[in-house]
């Protein structure tokens, strides 16, 4: 994708726009259609887009193997911790109104913790997943 001068311009304009867009279902995801599925895949998009223009090493570069393999657990650990927070603060499994000493106000935080820890699990679960099909059979996309 050398030769290609506009695609590389493009996608240099375009990548950032992905992400605030993730951003915005993330945090819209309370309130409406969205949340933290679909974010993390928009955010998986944006990185693999970006291997797909400039190489397979350049986004390893960007977001390393380690880096992803390490936000898959912890996303989880979040996940799950909110949950273990909840049964020791008095309350169930992902019972959120326990997290703070406003009902409504720890709805609000847990439901945040728990959608982040979505995203942060899915897309880096969809990144390993193309860094391992994309770079088997030959060492990088070109």
């Amino acid at each position: 994708m050398r030769d290609f001068f506009v695609l590389r311009v493009i996608a240099k304009l375009l990548i950032p726009f992905m992400l605030l867009f993730a951003l915005y279902v993330e945090f819209h995801g309370d309130f409406g259609p969205g949340g933290g599925f679909q974010a993390g895949v928009m955010v998986a998009a944006a990185i693999i887009f970006y291997a797909l223009i400039f190489g397979l090493p350049a986004a390893r570069m960007l977001v390393p193997d380690a880096l992803v393999e390490s936000l898959i657990a912890l996303g989880v650990l979040l996940y799950a911790g909110v949950g273990v927070a909840g049964m020791l603060l008095g309350g169930n499994f992902l019972d959120y109104f326990v997290l703070m000493s406003d009902p409504v106000a720890g709805q609000h935080r847990g439901i945040f913790l728990v959608e982040l820890g979505v995203l942060i699990t899915v897309s880096s679960v969809m990144l390993k997943i193309f860094y391992v099909f994309a770079g088997r059979g030959r060492d990088a996309i070109e």
